[in-house]
Parts: C-alpha cells; structure tokens; sequence
C-alpha cells in the first residue's frame, strides 16, 4: 500500500500520545509520579498534543477534509468510526484528570478515576485504529492477530519513553519508569520480530483461479496487462519496496527502535542525573526516527489482492 506520509504521522504521533497518557495516568495514580502542576501540564501537554496533532494530521489523507466529521456516524459497521468517537470521547476524562493534576494538584477521587478511565479509553482507541488495517481480509500482512498487539505494544512503548526523559528532566529518578521502559521495548521488539517472521511466511490467499472464479475451468493465467501504464489502484495498492531495501529499513528499524533506546534506558539508570538526562534524549531522538521507519514499512510491504489482476 502507498506509504502516505500523513497516515504514517497520524499512526506514529498518537500511538505515542495516547502511551504516553496511558502511563502517565497510571504512575499517577499509583503516586509513583508527583502531582506538581509544571510536570502534569508538560506531560498532559505533550500528550494530548501528540495525539490532536495525529488525528488532524489523519485528514489530510482524506479527498474532502472537511467531510471527516461524517465518519462518526458509522460507529456500529466501521473501525474508522469508532476510532474517531473513541479518540473525542477519551478527551473527556482526559481534560478532567488534567484539570485536577494540573490545578488542584490531586490525582486522587474523582480524579485518579478519570486519569484511569482515560488509560483505558485510550488504549481502546488505540485498539480501533489498529483495526482500521488488522479487519481488510484483502490485505494479508494485515489481517493477523499481530497488529492489534504491534500498535497497542509500540504505542506503550513510545510513551514509556518519553515518560522517562519528561520524569529526568523534571528531577523526577523512578526506577519503576525506567523498568516499565526496557520491559515495554524488549516486548515491543518481541512482537515485531514475530509480525515481520509471519507475513515473510505467509502464502498468497487470492490467486487468478480464486479471483476471477475461473479455477474449476483449469490453470488461469494472465493474456495481458489490463493498463499498459500504471494508473491509481496499482500506485495506491500495489505500492512496491524492493526485499533488499526492505531488509535494509528493517535492520535500521530495530536499531533505531529498539537497540538504542533499550541500550541508553539502561544506561541511564547507571550513570549521574544529567548524564541520565541526555541518554535519556538520545532515547527518544532514535525512537521517532524508528517509529517512522518502522510503520513506512508497515504499509509499503502491505499489497492489496487487487494486485493479482496486474500480474503481481
């Protein structure tokens, strides 16, 4: 599928958004995390900001931006619905656990229990998006159990660091942060080994013969090309990456990913504050980096059974 850059920043930043409040909501309430009112509005901040910023973003994919709001009404039939009705609803408690970290300096009562609502509503919403792509049955590499878990995994990851460094730069040294990190990339990278194994292994489930329903006739196989030029189903489905790049991307994925956060999270726990701090940076700098790289691929080496039309 054509990789569009809006899609890839819609899926990347609030993946990270809504991580980031999941965890921040959690710590909170746990009272791991102080309710000061510099750290919860930064974070809040970041949060609620990283995941506005990707739904907008969302809308630029769209032919007419301005009839997105049309897509809430199909919350009973489609994954796109819910995912908005959820990501407007989730700003509901969200707002009102801000209010009281943030103001009131209380993450407790009513509170704690908006932060938790908004942890689950949040990662409920996460859980829809991933769906948008795990539901198309004409898409193998996504229509796997994986996805749902790759996009919930790598969003909690994603947050789980950028908690870290928000929580050093604010003198704040937890150590269930940092572990809660280095367990979420270890997983994180887990998942996505065991993703990328499955649909290297995966079989083509459309052929000819199953496409055009002429199979029980005998072998079916391609005259000629329908389009002697490339025309908008094969660019927008059939979006091609050649398997030496692709190996390429992948290496630097998991390097920038998980390699160098897991290796400067744990050094950090190691070393002075500052120091701390500044690995803590480098973290999150490698993280964007293979967040981006890692769901450009998710989406260029996904193909549409279209394609067996075209020869591919």
């Amino acid at each position: 599928m054509h990789p569009a850059y809006s899609v890839i920043f819609f899926t990347t930043a609030s993946g990270a958004g809504y991580g980031l409040l999941v965890l921040a909501a959690i710590f909170a309430v746990a009272g791991l995390i102080p309710a000061g009112m510099w750290l919860g509005l930064v974070t809040l901040g970041l949060a609620l900001g990283l995941i506005g910023g990707g739904l907008l973003s969302s809308t630029f994919h769209l032919g007419h931006p301005e009839r997105a709001w049309r897509a809430f009404s199909q919350w009973k039939t489609s994954w796109l619905s819910r995912e908005g009705v959820l990501a407007v609803v989730t700003f509901v408690p969200a707002g009102l656990f801000a209010i009281g970290w943030v103001v009131l300096g209380s993450v407790t009562g009513l509170f704690g229990w908006m932060g938790v609502a908004a942890a689950i509503l949040a990662i409920a919403t996460v859980i829809s998006t991933s769906m948008i792509y795990a539901s198309l049955a004409t898409i193998r590499q996504w229509n796997n159990g994986l996805v749902p878990v790759a996009y919930v995994v790598l969003g909690l990851m994603s947050g789980a660091v950028l908690l870290e460094l928000l929580a050093r730069g604010f003198g704040v040294h937890r150590v269930e942060i940092d572990v809660v990190a280095i367990a979420l990339l270890v997983l994180g990278w887990l998942v996505k080994l065991a993703y990328w194994r499955t649909i290297d292994g995966m079989r083509p489930r459309t052929t000819l013969a199953t496409a055009t329903g002429l199979g029980r006739f005998g072998a079916v196989r391609l005259l000629e090309q329908p389009h002697t030029e490339a025309n908008f189903i094969m660019l927008e489905m059939g979006y091609s990456v050649a398997r030496k790049h692709a190996r390429a991307l992948r290496a630097i994925a998991q390097l920038t990913l998980f390699v160098v956060p897991l290796a400067a999270t744990i050094a950090a726990m190691l070393v002075m504050p500052m120091l701390g701090l500044g690995l803590a940076l480098v973290a999150v700098g490698a993280l964007v980096v293979g967040l981006l790289t890692e769901r450009w691929l998710f989406f260029a080496e996904a193909k549409h059974d279209a394609m067996v039309y075209y020869g591919r």
